[in-house]
């Protein structure tokens, strides 16, 4: 009898970690002590036990044999990955499966790639960092305390439904019929099983649709001022995010809603009499930003397409920001240091690529610095979502005086103004 993928994890496991007692918690659903239980996937997150503890369950579900699954829509790997209680606990996309990956198990880039290669991919972007983007607008949208993404760091996974190779596939074979046939050799065997794959690994979120299916339904129905005056500073959150990383993947269906009707307080089911709606609650709403792993571009679009905001032609982006939005960035964002720490953490996150190069990652942040500026002025100025968005694109540029990483005192800025348009702007 042939042995699966998930068994050679779960023999991993219980050789490996003989002492840990959380592992026998993938079948009764105990919780997971962090403290004591190893990740067979080397997922290590000690300064988030809350986010460690979703991950974890995630691995234990799989070695378990609760395989994620490949969602339908995309252009690329994206897979819905389970807890030990069969529900939904995250999105997982790994880097070799993006859509130009090796992996891609996706036809359609395929057939792009070879049918069109002169407008191949983005030019805009580094190639297959998708899953560090989704990861870079999560802790940006951290760092300012958006609360609109939804938690998204990296990780490795390993399951027989992600995309292989056939000759990792036959290793993986091979050395289960060794593990079986001589175990004290199997045994010796750095790992066993289908090799872990690295990507972003982002919580998901219930009870959300796409925002194109609630904004229409807004159109033809008017929303109580409290809960319209909650979309519209939520839909600004986004506006910060998305314009901050340069986001050129952000239309209707790359952002959700979750809206929830009036109810009322008291016992269900019964009217409302004359004098009771204190006991009422308006509709209570909120967004998450999905899909930002086309993000953080190395220059402003220059070539084929624009790129632009699609939110830029909802009526939302002609009001100005409001004082709500500004209380909450502006402090932020017009503090230079605050900037850099930014731009430090992003290093950390962005290092971690076997593809980095410093040089790419310094023109990356000179976009995100220009975008920045103008955020911030048109912030003090009142400016509107639609005004900002028409603002001369802009670049900042570090210089040192000294090689690293530190900062120093003769560290200064460059700033430049880009004039060369896309052939197709208004796309």
């Amino acid at each position: 009898m042939e042995t699966k993928d998930s068994d050679t994890v779960n023999i991993i496991v219980r050789e490996e970690l003989p002492n840990n007692d959380n592992y026998g918690a993938c079948n009764d659903n105990q919780p997971i002590d962090v403290n004591k239980y190893r990740s067979p996937f080397e997922n290590r997150f000690p300064q988030d036990r809350e986010y460690a503890e979703i991950v974890y369950d995630a691995e234990l579900a799989i070695i378990a044999g609760d395989q994620p699954i490949l969602s339908d829509k995309g252009t690329s790997g994206c897979y819905f990955v389970h807890g030990r209680e069969g529900k939904i606990i995250g999105v997982f996309k790994p880097k070799d499966e993006e859509p130009y990956g090796l992996l891609n198990p996706k036809w359609t880039k395929w057939m792009h790639k070879i049918c069109c290669p002169c407008c191949f991919g983005r030019n805009c972007l580094v190639p297959n960092q998708g899953y560090l983007s989704e990861a870079g607008a999560s802790l940006v949208d951290s760092k300012l305390q958006l609360s609109i993404v939804p938690k998204t760091k990296v990780v490795r996974l390993s399951s027989e439904t992600f995309n292989y190779t056939d000759i990792d596939r036959l290793k993986s074979r091979t050395k289960q019929s060794i593990l079986q046939k001589v175990p004290a050799l199997g045994k010796r065997f750095h790992r066993l099983g289908l090799p872990p794959k690295t990507g972003s690994f982002q919580l998901f979120v219930t009870d959300f649709k796409d925002a194109d299916f609630w904004l229409r339904k807004f159109d033809h129905e008017d929303l109580p001022i409290s809960t319209a005056t909650r979309l519209q500073h939520l839909f600004e959150r986004l506006v910060v995010l998305d314009y901050i990383i340069r986001n050129t993947d952000r239309g209707n269906d790359n952002w959700l809603i979750k809206y929830d009707p009036v109810s009322s307080r008291g016992s269900s089911g019964t009217d409302i009499e004359d004098g009771e709606w204190s006991l009422v609650d308006n509709p209570d709403i909120s967004v998450a930003a999905i899909d930002n792993g086309l993000a953080f571009p190395f220059k402003h679009p220059d070539e084929w397409r624009a790129y632009p905001y699609h939110w830029a032609w909802l009526p939302q982006a002609k009001i100005p920001f409001s004082d709500e939005i500004k209380d909450l960035v502006l402090p932020q964002l017009s503090d230079m240091t605050f900037v850099e720490d930014l731009v430090d953490d992003l290093y950390e996150l962005f290092k971690t690529d076997k593809g980095f190069d410093r040089r790419t990652f310094e023109k990356q942040m000179s976009v995100m610095r220009g975008q920045i500026l103008n955020l911030t002025q048109a912030l003090k100025d009142g400016k509107s979502p639609v005004q900002l968005v028409q603002m001369p694109v802009v670049t900042i540029e570090r210089s040192k005086g000294m090689g690293g990483r530190g900062r120093t005192d003769s560290e200064t800025f460059t700033q430049s103004f880009a004039h060369r348009a896309p052939f197709f702007s208004w796309c």
